[in-house]
């Protein structure tokens, strides 16, 4: 954060520096570009969160998640740069207003950006490097500080296991899809279904029979809205993260959709640098189970809007019809020891 004895004094804003405001925190995009002064390329920019809701109530709820907002992705880009200079956007600073609680800012380096999809052999290398370098410090999935994937928070304590990580973040995003789209006895059939069978089938074999997978420090949400080109470097830029130390996979459930730009030909690539997780069979599996928990949060950010809700849902009843007994029944086909066949509840 900015040192707080500065706050209460007036600074002469350069002509370099570009603002951004967004006034709607429902958005999960990176605001749109603005430059403060033509004549001059920009080098910093600033990201605001303004919040105006009617209600004492509303707004210091509203103003908590949009200060949550700015600090998660400070730490996020923060973990990211000091691992991955060369391809991060550089954070400089987040804080709130002195003078209205209600505003808070992220501050970081300026790009002059292309929309141009992310070439498909230099960026999935450049996120394979990230993946290799980015260790969990502690050895735990999970992340120091709770962050956003747009203006939901992720469950981001640290977990021993992926299972359990992996588990915990869905449970929570369920819950928050649920309260943005309402009940559905079918979801909830579903859903329930997914915690206690799917999840175990798929991902407790990445930690069983000796095999083991490390935490991976990754984006978080880098589809092609989250990546761009510096149009003066031509090199690779990534920004508004929502880091975690996950299954280096989970990484690539937004290149699933065939609504994004990056796709299978960049999973293909970044496959040739970061080989596929042992039991391999499973991997298209894996990664729709990813892609369900990244539709859902798509989900909760457009309450009424059904769309994404019933992708996830047929994505759901695929894998609970293919998976119906579960871990027990995956064990029981390898005779593994039936301390290894317990079911997870």
């Amino acid at each position: 954060m900015v040192d707080p004895s500065i706050w209460d004094k007036e600074i002469d804003v350069p002509e370099d520096v570009i603002c951004y405001v967004d006034d709607n925190v429902s958005s999960s995009s990176w605001p749109m570009q603005a430059k403060a002064n033509q004549d001059t390329l920009p080098t910093t920019v600033a990201k605001f969160y303004q919040i105006s809701h009617p209600g004492a109530e509303s707004r210091v709820l509203q103003g908590d998640a949009g200060k949550g907002m700015v600090s998660g992705e400070f730490a996020s880009m923060f973990t990211l740069y000091n691992i991955m200079p060369d391809i991060t956007a550089k954070p400089i600073a987040w804080g709130t207003y002195a003078s209205n609680p209600n505003i808070h800012f992220f501050l970081c380096s300026f790009h002059e950006m292309t929309n141009e999809v992310p070439d498909v052999e230099v960026f999935p290398a450049k996120i394979a490097e990230l993946h290799t370098k980015g260790v969990s410090p502690n050895g735990k999935f999970g992340f120091s500080v709770v962050n956003y994937n747009g203006r939901l928070p992720q469950n981001t304590v640290w977990c021993d296991t992926w299972e359990e990580s992996f588990s915990r973040n869905l449970k929570h995003t369920l819950e928050l899809e649920e309260a943005a789209q309402g009940y559905s006895e079918e979801m909830k059939r579903l859903s329930d279904a997914v915690i206690t069978k799917v999840i175990p089938r798929l991902l407790r074999p990445l930690e069983t029979e000796g095999r083991q997978i490390q935490p991976r420090l990754v984006h978080g949400d880098l589809w092609d809205g989250n990546v761009s080109k510096d149009t003066t470097t031509n090199s690779l830029i990534i920004f508004d993260a929502a880091a975690i130390y996950a299954h280096n996979e989970y990484e690539l459930a937004p290149w699933r959709p065939t609504r994004h730009k990056i796709g299978k030909l960049h999973m293909d690539a970044y496959h040739k640098h970061f080989p596929i997780s042992a039991p391999k069979e499973d991997f298209d599996d894996r990664n729709t189970l990813y892609c369900i928990r990244f539709n859902m949060c798509c989900s909760a950010m457009y309450p009424g809007n059904l769309r994404f809700r019933n992708l996830v849902m047929e994505e759901m009843r695929a894998l609970v019809e293919k998976f119906p007994e579960g871990y027990k029944g995956w064990a029981k086909q390898r005779a593994l020891p039936p301390q290894d066949q317990e079911q997870t509840t």
